[in-house]
């Protein structure tokens, strides 16, 4: 950054001390998350060269793939970003974190798209799947289906245009299931017997491009529509895409991780640093009083989260 070249090793060295003292405050915001209200979540392709290796030695046997999770949480008046990098998918990493939620505590909302991947302990759960993922799929077949695709898309424009007028009164939960359930329950009503009619009447052949987007709304209409019913579902899980472009932009900066020790590395201080972003606090001024204070962060964790560090670092 100042224009003095560093060796890619003495980089390596300095990162992993930062992650040595940001560890602690790594697990306690994963404790922290257990407990949420809302949880957001979604994957994202990641290249690692040992796990590379091992497919290729294994000759392609078993699983393969290689992620990059994002589950972003809303706990209390915090959000906190967590990611976690390897061969591990969306739904075995919100199942990992929600182990360590209390049983006392009620279902947390999970909100993400329809992909069998992102499924974890359902019963232990409210399912949310995105509507902006459902209102896609129509809007890639104006072309083709002009009139249909507009009976979709501007039925869930004005759902999404109640949403944001909620937004902008800052209403609380009850107040804005009250407002969806007032001027966009009737949206969806309609739009759902308009749905139905198109196969009842078989105005639409169910295997075209049409007929299967109109099947994947009414076959996940329940979860699509889940901030009717239960106060402060999203809507969208645009929160986790905007989280995981951070992650997509180090994908294409670095192209790889060497080894899942050094995505682990990442993952950490990733996840440490896009949450002092949500908290708005300067990240490069945490991570050091993070190092400053480590005795006093592995001592007492929870006195230095990004959001109470400032208070530690007052003499008392």
């Amino acid at each position: 950054m100042v224009g003095v070249p560093v060796p890619d090793a003495t980089q390596w060295d300095q990162i992993e001390r930062v992650a040595d003292c940001a560890y602690p405050v790594f697990k306690h915001l994963e404790r922290l998350a257990a407990q949420g209200e809302v949880i957001y979540q979604d994957d994202t392709p990641v290249r690692v060269l040992s796990l590379i290796e091992e497919n290729r030695q294994a000759e392609a046997q078993g699983r393969t793939g290689m992620y990059t999770t994002g589950l972003i949480v809303q706990a209390g008046e915090q959000r906190i970003c967590l990611y976690y990098a390897g061969r591990q998918h969306a739904g075995e990493n919100l199942a990992a974190l929600l182990s360590k939620r209390e049983a006392e505590r009620d279902k947390p909302l999970v909100m993400s798209d329809a992909l069998a991947s992102n499924a974890a302990e359902e019963e232990g759960l409210i399912r949310c799947h995105c509507l902006a993922h459902g209102r896609r799929k129509f809007s890639a077949l104006e072309e083709v289906f002009p009139a249909e695709s507009a009976v979709v898309t501007q039925a869930l424009k004005q759902v999404f245009e109640h949403e944001a007028a909620a937004g902008a009164r800052q209403l609380s939960a009850e107040e804005r299931l009250a407002y969806h359930q007032t001027y966009s329950g009737p949206l969806m009503a309609a739009l759902k017997q308009w749905l139905e009619q198109q196969g009842a009447e078989r105005l639409v052949e169910p295997n075209s491009s049409l007929g299967k987007a109109i099947a994947y709304l009414l076959g996940h209409w329940e979860t699509l529509t889940r901030f009717l019913p239960v106060p402060g579902a999203p809507l969208d899980n645009n929160t986790a895409e905007r989280a995981l472009k951070l992650c997509i932009r180090q994908r294409k900066n670095s192209l790889f991780y060497a080894t899942e020790h050094s995505a682990y590395i990442a993952s950490l201080l990733t996840s440490v640093i896009a949450t002092c972003l949500q908290a708005g606090v300067n990240a490069l001024e945490y991570l050091m009083a993070v190092q400053n204070n480590r005795q006093a962060v592995f001592a007492n964790p929870a006195a230095w989260l990004p959001w109470t560090y400032q208070t530690a670092l007052v003499p008392p």
